[in-house]
């Protein structure tokens, strides 16, 4: 009876999809770890477990694969803060839920965040495009909180005006907070959404209420 000899190293054969996530989980971490202008498709190859000619055939050359990461990261972040958010609690509890799924996702995908945050946004051009369309999706889910909690205290006029401006704020402000945790990782998802409440959502709740600051004078 013969039996027969695989070629040693041959990667087995798998189902496109699989090897597809395969190629793009290994091109997260070679992009998290030396940006992409560093990163080279050899160490991606490798990391991955397929030869070059395959990444190129299923996921395209460098900046295809560049892009193709960013647009499928920024979907699994997304997702996971509109599945932590609790449709059922007040405004100010939906936000803080949304914040710790959001602070899970980098805790749990530092690489993730690495390649939407810093590369990404240092790289510019199509892949900044990309992470823009993100962040505008945040802040839509945001401003949509902000004006409930305004309508709800008989000031949607005035939620609905400011809402998207505070929005901003808030995601720009859990961004930095995300990008300064990834040296602080003692402090828990809970404590950081916590703080931004603090910081954020009391002068929203003040705003909405018509408690205006003015300057003195």
């Amino acid at each position: 009876m013969t039996e027969e000899v695989k070629a040693p190293g041959r990667a087995r054969r798998l189902p496109r999809a699989v090897r597809e996530r395969q190629i793009l989980d290994a091109a997260v971490e070679v992009f998290s770890r030396h940006g992409y202008h560093s990163a080279s498709m050899d160490e991606i190859s490798e990391v991955a477990g397929v030869s070059k000619p395959m990444i190129y055939s299923y996921l395209g050359a460098k900046e295809d694969l560049f892009a193709k990461c960013i647009r499928r990261e920024a979907g699994r972040l997304l997702e996971a803060v509109r599945a932590g958010i609790r449709t059922e609690l007040p405004p100010d509890m939906q936000l803080w839920h949304g914040l710790r799924a959001f602070y899970r996702f980098v805790a749990e995908y530092r690489d993730s965040w690495t390649v939407l945050h810093r590369q990404a946004l240092t790289v510019g051009g199509q892949f900044a495009d990309e992470v823009t369309v993100l962040r505008t999706k945040a802040i839509d889910i945001v401003a949509t909180l902000v004006v409930t909690a305004g309508t709800k205290q008989g000031l949607g006029q005035v939620a609905e005006f400011s809402g998207p401006a505070l929005a901003v704020s808030l995601v720009g402000a859990a961004e930095s907070l995300a990008d300064w945790w990834l040296d602080h990782s003692d402090v828990s998802d809970g404590v950081l959404a916590s703080w931004l409440m603090n910081l954020v959502w009391l002068g929203f709740n003040d705003l909405v209420e018509g408690q205006v600051w003015r300057p003195a004078g």
